[in-house]
């Protein structure tokens, strides 16, 4: 089988090696075991190699280049129009040599991707649609354009579309779906985590607007004042990262904050493992991995309504779920903290939950998809 990826992320090549964003090559080289051949359609730049991002393992794979375009400004908007019939002319040429094409979605290059397979009516297809699913959210028309062709059963003919939760009124196409980052071996006994000593909160994520990384500072710093003690771990980086800096260093809060940067897989999942409470209010979201990563280390996620999180947290016996203010955040913690044997039992059914998606259940499901 040859397998066609259409996607946006940014690829990298060094020495022969095909690089990009490690939580997608992971699980696209889980994809890879079942097929022959990759073909990838995607963006790629010479930029260095980043610490999060890993090599595709397959033996038979090449990437085929294409222009990163956007549509955020008007100079970019007339690029685009220059750019966009050749990366359509790419991708249907890939298509077309290919045994089974993969969208990845939502993307500039997912939405192209979208509209050339319905020139393919005959061959199997998969879109992974990372995004919000939702019908009722707030989302950019290219998204909404996209997850329409997709549903649509005339125009996409032959394909399983991967949502993440299960909302009502969907078309044949549509298949509920996870993700995992672990292995049923890796699964380790966690000592129960009491809340009598130092509270350890955690971030994880970018630090963009979206994700909100302020908020966790500020929930962590209104904590300290109020006499809780608490300290905060935050990993990832973005633009963000100064604002929050500039904020510790104006409240003298390096004692309690640390900034860790990006850091490996593994790193990351003893943070997980050493935190009571993961603080993730992101404004959109699929599927948030960090969040199931969080449940499935017994660190209990206070994280806002969206997409499938409300289902992820089983309506809040998993976990706080709130609309993402300060204030929100504060009494959920203290709610906790003040009703111990409710954090320890909602602690318990959210690894319970998590440790059901595994990585040996992904790839049975991918396997069953191909």
């Amino acid at each position: 089988m040859i397998f066609g990826i259409i996607t946006h992320t940014i690829h990298k090549i060094k020495n022969g090696q095909i690089y990009a964003y490690e939580p997608y090559v992971r699980e696209l080289n889980l994809w890879g075991e079942f097929v022959d051949e990759i073909i990838v359609v995607a963006p790629v730049v010479k930029d260095e190699i980043k610490s999060i991002e890993i090599p595709y393992v397959h033996p038979r794979i090449k990437v085929i280049e294409i222009p990163n375009f956007d549509i955020t400004s008007f100079k970019n908007v007339f690029r685009s129009i220059l750019v966009i019939p050749k990366i359509c002319w790419s991708i249907y040429h890939v298509m077309k040599q290919v045994t089974h094409i993969h969208l990845r979605c939502p993307g500039n290059v997912g939405l192209l991707g979208c509209v050339v397979q319905v020139f393919f009516p005959s061959k199997n297809k998969t879109a992974k649609y990372a995004g919000n699913w939702d019908p009722k959210s707030k989302q950019p028309i290219a998204y909404k354009l996209q997850k329409w062709i997709l549903s649509n059963t005339l125009l996409s003919k032959k394909i399983k579309v991967l949502v993440y939760g299960e909302w009502l009124k969907q078309t044949k196409n549509i298949k509920s779906f996870f993700t995992a980052s672990y292995h049923e071996y890796e699964i380790e006994e966690i000592a129960k985590k009491d809340l009598n000593n130092t509270i350890k909160l955690l971030f994880v994520g970018a630090f963009s607007i979206g994700k909100q990384p302020m908020l966790s500072v500020t929930a962590t710093h209104k904590l300290l004042k109020k006499g809780f003690d608490v300290s905060l771990d935050m990993y990832g980086n973005g633009l963000e990262f100064e604002k929050v800096q500039k904020y510790m260093d104006d409240h003298q809060l390096h004692k309690t904050i640390n900034l860790h940067g990006n850091q490996s897989k593994e790193v990351v999942k003893r943070a997980f493992q050493n935190s009571h409470f993961l603080i993730f209010i992101s404004k959109s979201e699929g599927w948030p991995k960090v969040v199931a990563e969080s449940m499935f280390w017994s660190c209990l996620p206070i994280s806002t309504k969206v997409s499938c999180v409300p289902a992820m947290l089983d309506y809040g016996h998993r976990g706080a779920l709130i609309n993402g203010n300060l204030d929100e955040v504060i009494e959920k913690i203290e709610s906790y903290i003040a009703h111990k044997k409710r954090y320890a039992a909602h602690v318990e059914n959210a690894r319970i939950w998590s440790q059901q998606f595994t990585l040996d259940t992904f790839e049975k499901a991918i396997k069953e998809l191909l």
